[in-house]
């Protein structure tokens, strides 16, 4: 029997698939092959998850991979209706940025805490300005998204002495649902939205959800760029609603140079970035070589996404 055909839509760097040789018969594609080759597939791996190339090309004729695998904790960009109603198992990148993106999160509260940007910017300009800052232990934070990644950044928020609850999709053990987020808000130090890109999540901080927050508030965004509405956050924090945020994700990605979230004083811009640390494609691609060889062998996948709610469930 023929090994199974992979198909990899391809980034630079391209994965590191030697471990396969012999056990899958690798070919590559771009964005404007990828919905020829896609019958010709057993497994498909997207290895560029900024591209939206699998949901355009998903619907077309033929037969379609059994299994996908996207190299990202998000699957919004590749779900499309006929995926979602398929047969096709799809499983993400879990494991790999949980921790390196609850880092990010704690570096950007001591830095607003601390006022570091502050600090920088009086370096330039060779001033001397004393300042208090804010201490970060006893602080409260709310955050948004139950899964591994909101409970990575509320397990290192926990260990700087913040007081931490975390919301989810419903109420469980050590989290909150969705009813008792306005209350929380009001209460809130630090708001971090770690939450998967879904219909109910979808703009979900508005000028309402700001307009709840404390004065003295700052707000985090390291889930989707969708769950914020942008121009609401700009007026939220230029008004000074809030006291300041922090953004590493955007409604549209690269973020255009004439974007006026550049220019808002007490707003921190970071390229996508929370989740990547040195050597983090090499353990993405690490990471299926063992899935790959667990469905080669017949064996149950782990990191399963439910297709319907567009995450993995809490079971996983």
């Amino acid at each position: 029997m023929p090994a199974p055909t992979l198909l990899v839509l391809d980034a630079d760097p391209p994965p590191r698939l030697g471990r396969l040789t012999g056990k899958a018969r690798i070919r590559h594609s771009d964005e404007d092959g990828l919905a020829s080759q896609l019958p010709l597939a057993d497994v498909l791996l997207v290895w560029d998850f900024t591209s939206d190339a699998v949901r355009n090309a998903w619907p077309g004729k033929g037969p379609r991979p059994r299994w996908v695998h996207t190299a990202s904790a998000g699957v919004d960009r590749l779900l499309c209706p006929e995926l979602i109603d398929s047969d096709t198992v799809v499983t993400n990148a879990r494991g790999i940025f949980e921790e390196p993106i609850a880092e990010y999160v704690a570096g950007l509260v001591l830095a607003m805490a601390k006022d570091l940007p502050g600090t920088l910017e009086l370096q330039r300009q060779r001033r001397w300005r004393h300042r208090e800052a804010l201490q970060v232990a006893d602080s409260r934070a709310v955050v948004i998204g139950a899964g591994p990644i909101g409970r990575a950044v509320a397990q290192t928020l926990r260990k700087l002495g913040v007081t931490v609850a975390v919301t989810g999709r419903r109420a469980r053990p050590g989290v909150h649902g969705p009813e008792q987020l306005d209350r929380l808000l009001t209460r809130a130090d630090w708001v971090i939205a770690a939450a998967p890109l879904t219909d109910a999540t979808r703009g979900m901080f508005d000028a309402r959800l700001f307009g709840l927050m404390q004065p003295s508030a700052r707000f985090i965004n390291v889930g989707r760029g969708q769950l914020v509405v942008e121009g609401d956050l700009i007026a939220a924090v230029s008004r000074r609603w809030i006291a300041g945020a922090a953004l590493d994700v955007f409604e549209q990605e690269p973020l255009d140079p004439e974007s006026p979230l550049w220019d808002v004083p007490g707003l921190i811009v970071s390229p996508h970035m929370s989740g990547d640390t040195v050597g983090w494609r090499d353990r993405l691609g690490a990471q299926f070589v063992e899935l790959y060889e667990l469905w080669a062998a017949g064996k149950p996948l782990p990191h399963v996404v439910d297709k319907k709610r567009g995450y993995v469930p809490m079971h996983d």
